[in-house]
């Protein structure tokens, strides 16, 4: 399948949604399963292999357990906002559904992949739509060694934690931990330190996107390090490398004007 284009221009891409090839997923949320339900009774319901298109109902945590569950498939995905930030989501509007999602916008979201080898020796694969973060496990700081394609750039980093976040991803954990905001259309990967002690002024890097990153923990018995792809943690770990998984996207789709590229730039410009 042809890769899809990531931001604006790709509006209408359903051309023509019909009643009953939706499919309505929601979160526990009482405002999710109530909207829901009305959703349903308006413009029928099918189940998802069989859907045009699927609605998510939820936050922005519900969206990304949608989205992993679609990665690779035709399917695109329209959220609509029953959680929090709802940064990934459209507003919460049940009146001319069908219409809306015929003028959609939509984006391609292409996920990390994280290979990460324990303390056991055990080999755990997850991918992440937002950020793979390191994190230390206990009072003493992580000490990490970073290599980017095979070349190590800093030999010791010493700090609570990393992460490296895809686009989508940079205005979220990454935003939080002082890192920067990138455009989908940048092709490029913030890696950011959580806390750096040493060195101390080190604020990160913008890779490309086809950068290989391998993190390995230095004196892991003593300074215990876990990894976390999205919602995947994985315990104790001695290496994990990281690049983008070229192979798989997730589709999701947004209301006219309020595409991820627009968000992601206003974000920017935010107090």
């Amino acid at each position: 399948m042809a890769p899809l284009q990531a931001g604006p221009g790709r509006a209408g891409v359903l051309r023509k949604v019909v009643a009953g090839k939706v499919a309505f997923l929601a979160s526990r949320a009482p405002l999710a399963q109530e909207s829901r339900k009305r959703l349903v009774k308006c413009y029928s319901d099918c189940v998802p292999e069989e859907a045009t298109v699927i609605v998510s109902l939820g936050g922005d945590g519900f969206m990304l357990e949608t989205l992993h569950r679609l990665l690779g498939h035709e399917t695109p995905v329209y959220g609509m906002n029953c959680g929090t930030v709802g940064f990934l989501m459209n507003p919460l509007r049940e009146e001319g559904l069908l219409e809306r999602l015929a003028r959609a916008q939509e984006a391609a979201l292409r996920p990390l992949r994280m290979h990460a080898v324990t303390s056991t020796g055990a080999v755990e694969e997850a991918l992440a739509l937002n950020e793979v973060s390191l994190l230390r496990q206990m009072r003493q700081t992580a000490k990490l060694r970073i290599s980017i394609d095979g070349v190590v750039r800093l030999p010791e980093l010493m700090c609570d934690g990393a992460i490296m976040c895809t686009p989508a991803g940079s205005t979220a954990y990454n935003l939080s931990a002082h890192g920067p905001i990138v455009p989908l259309s940048a092709n490029l990967l913030p890696l950011t330190p959580i806390s750096a002690f040493r060195p101390r002024r080190w604020r990160g890097a913008l890779l490309p996107s086809s950068a290989e990153v391998l993190f390995e923990v230095l004196e892991s018995q003593k300074r215990p390090v876990s990894a976390v792809a999205d919602y995947t943690e994985v315990r104790n770990v001695i290496s994990v490398a990281v690049s983008e998984d070229r192979n798989l996207w997730a589709r999701v789709l947004f209301d006219p004007d309020q595409g991820l590229s627009e968000r992601i730039i206003t974000e920017q410009f935010t107090a």
